[in-house]
């Protein structure tokens, strides 16, 4: 299970909206699945009714990055899954968080803020538009994608300020919003990517599966350990 990549999932949309079974009828976490794997990844899929939500120590223990989508069962993700999570994380763990992730426990406890934002699902048009060209997750994306139909998603987004900026979305209805962001803690690099509302085929879309396959090879672990932290004995003579 080396250099795994786990896609987790709530999996609650998919059974209790018929739209969204269309759109995903392997769920969400089984169209990424699926588009990871095809570009050559080791994967597995978890979902919030496994058990431990299928995010065992084992499964995190050789997990390398973590892709996380969550939207109306937040509160139902165990508080200690999330310091688990959390610990893996600082230890060196990727995670790409997803959509409404930005409202997910390890998300907000991540970030320190509410992660709060403006929403209205009315279809608009989003552009996002590439504002760092050299990153590797932009890599073989023009100077935009195009999405016909998403959610929108508006600032001011309650989040510090991103170690690096990506993607900045415009929206039909005139708001802008900062769609990918990056950051580390400890030794982990986080991805916050915003496109991926339930009811919209965004995750069909080559673009956006693209973005998803370089921010995990982004996000993958360094060959380190990590940091010694507490007292420490000089290593000159004093």
């Amino acid at each position: 299970m080396a250099n795994l990549i786990t896609i987790w999932n709530e999996n609650r949309h998919e059974k209790i909206n018929p739209v969204v079974a269309e759109i995903y009828p392997d769920g969400i976490h089984g169209c990424i699945d699926s588009v990871l794997k095809n570009a050559g990844f080791d994967t597995k899929t978890a979902t919030l009714d496994d058990p431990e939500h299928g995010l065992t120590d084992e499964v995190l223990e050789n997990t390398d990055v973590l892709v996380w989508w969550g939207h109306i069962a937040h509160g139902e993700v165990k508080d200690e899954i999330v310091e688990k999570v959390h610990k893996r994380v600082l230890d060196g763990m990727g995670l790409i968080v997803l959509h409404s992730g930005h409202f997910s426990k390890i998300f907000k406890k991540l970030m320190g803020t509410s992660c709060d934002l403006k929403w209205r699902e009315a279809a608009d048009k989003e552009r996002l538009w590439v504002v760092a060209p050299s990153h590797p997750i932009a890599e073989g994306i023009g100077e935009y994608i195009e999405l016909e139909k998403e959610e929108m998603y508006g600032e001011h987004f309650d989040i510090p300020a991103p170690d690096e900026l990506i993607f900045t979305s415009w929206f039909t209805g005139g708001e802008v919003f900062r769609s990918g962001c990056t950051y580390q803690r400890g030794n982990g690099k986080i991805f916050y990517f915003r496109p991926g509302h339930e009811t919209y085929p965004t995750y069909h879309q080559k673009d956006i599966q693209q973005v998803i396959i370089n921010a995990v090879n982004w996000a993958k672990p360094v060959a380190r350990t990590r940091p010694v932290y507490g007292n420490s004995q000089p290593l000159e003579k004093l």
